[in-house]
């Protein structure tokens, strides 16, 4: 099971009001470098090429739910499959969750599987988010 650590800027920006993780666009980028929790914005990234990744670039994530029960606010979001089309897709081992809606698409965290994931053709990766807990809980 991948590992997800939020990056430390994200808690002041959900205070300073730059996520709306009810209705903006969340998206994902793969990288191979390690991401640090100082990063704060997507250019701090050295993403991969998506060239061979099936679909359009970058990947937009599908909120299941937003909303809080008992004091303690839950974000699901839907899984996402992956998959290589026309050749291999670069090595990544750091799946980074980032918002998009926000003018410097600011960073929100991050999932580590450990080890380089590399798709060939046809080969297909999915992102299985937590329905239960969500990705975020906040009490």
């Amino acid at each position: 099971m991948a590992s997800y650590q939020k990056f430390n800027s994200f808690v002041e920006a959900l205070a300073e009001k730059v996520h709306n993780l009810g209705s903006d666009q969340l998206k994902i980028a793969l990288t191979n470098v390690a991401p640090v929790a100082a990063n704060a914005v997507l250019t701090d990234l050295t993403e991969i090429a998506y060239t061979n990744l099936k679909g359009a670039t970058p990947l937009n994530l599908t909120t299941s739910s937003s909303g809080q029960v008992a004091g303690t606010y839950k974000l699901v979001l839907a899984d996402l499959t992956l998959e290589a089309e026309g050749g291999a897709l670069p090595e990544f081992r750091y799946v980074v969750i980032y918002n998009d809606t926000a003018a410097t698409k600011e960073l929100i965290g991050f999932y580590d599987y450990g080890s380089g994931v590399v798709l060939q053709a046809a080969d297909q990766f999915i992102l299985d988010f937590d329905g239960s807990n969500g990705v975020i809980q906040i009490a």
